[in-house]
């Protein structure tokens, strides 16, 4: 008999757990619920989605009236009425919104990724001031600009184009991504650049072969979120954009709600999944970029 098991046959009630024992043994407890608030907190967040979605699939008479997500019947007719409801298909305020966003996503890339490898790269005179002025602008509201944005595109006869949504990107007006493109520069080995210097490149060369390379994850989550900010945007795209052809897809839904008559909710709720799809499937396939952007740079 070994000395532990003499202890426990004489003193067996002196024998307890170890509190470290104890809390490994309630890890798989605290792990479950832990899982089960997470998963509450996330149907709960997710719900007015859910709603929305089965609700695109019910009769207009019936949306209202049950706010349970059990589907009692199913019912295309709402994508179908809602496609066809105004003036062009929705598709063609699909391609709109598209085309807007293409064009932001490229200014933001280009533009962008420049100033911010002037900021990380370059020496000139008043960086830091430059570089504390581009910061502050992250604080400037979108309405305090819109008024004198509006008066210059407005004199030069682009209002109810693309243009005025599109230019701002060519000129790096987006802080936020000039400052994440910043952080993630400094990250990168100044080695690599005079390694590149010695062999005879230029900062055009070192910036195209070098940086850019390395760069692929804060580029995704600029794109990511360039995707996202401008395809959802309304306020911008209401104050430049009047002719019903040149409506994006946020403003064609405004169309479906007549303030003076009877709406079809049905086609809007419809209209909006459809709406909603692209975000959800750029955001799906690029969420790996977008992690990798965020936690590359957040501690730089």
């Amino acid at each position: 008999m070994t000395e532990t098991s003499a202890l426990l046959a004489v003193h067996p009630a002196k024998v307890t757990r170890h509190p470290v024992d104890r809390r490994r043994a309630l890890q798989p407890v605290r792990a479950f619920f832990k899982h089960v608030v997470l998963i509450l907190g996330a149907l709960i967040m997710l719900y007015p989605v859910l709603w929305m979605v089965v609700s695109s699939l019910r009769p207009s008479d019936q949306i209202f009236g049950d706010p349970t997500l059990v589907l009692k019947t199913f019912d295309i007719k709402n994508y179908v009425n809602g496609w066809t409801a105004l003036t062009q298909p929705y598709g063609y305020y699909l391609i709109n919104s598209m085309l807007v966003v293409l064009g932001a996503i490229v200014g933001n890339l280009v533009a962008c990724s420049l100033a911010a490898y002037a900021f990380a790269r370059l020496n000139f005179r008043g960086k830091r001031w430059w570089f504390g002025i581009m910061l502050v602008t992250i604080m400037v509201p979108i309405h305090v600009i819109i008024v004198p944005q509006y008066i210059m595109f407005s004199q030069l006869g682009w209002v109810n184009t693309f243009w005025p949504l599109i230019l701002p990107k060519l000129l790096a007006t987006d802080a936020f991504f000039v400052f994440l493109m910043v952080q993630f520069m400094r990250g990168i080995p100044r080695e690599l650049d005079e390694a590149a210097r010695i062999d005879g490149a230029g900062h055009l060369r070192i910036f195209l072969q070098i940086i850019l390379p390395l760069m692929v994850p804060a580029l995704g989550t600029t794109t990511i979120f360039t995707f996202i900010w401008t395809w959802n945007d309304f306020f911008s795209q209401l104050i430049y954009l009047t002719d019903p052809d040149k409506y994006t897809s946020s403003l064609a839904l405004r169309s479906f709600v007549d303030s003076q008559g009877s709406t079809d909710w049905g086609a809007v709720f419809a209209m909006s999944v459809v709406s909603l799809l692209p975000v959800f499937l750029v955001f799906l396939f690029g969420q790996r970029f977008l992690l990798r952007g965020i936690a590359t740079t957040g501690g730089k």
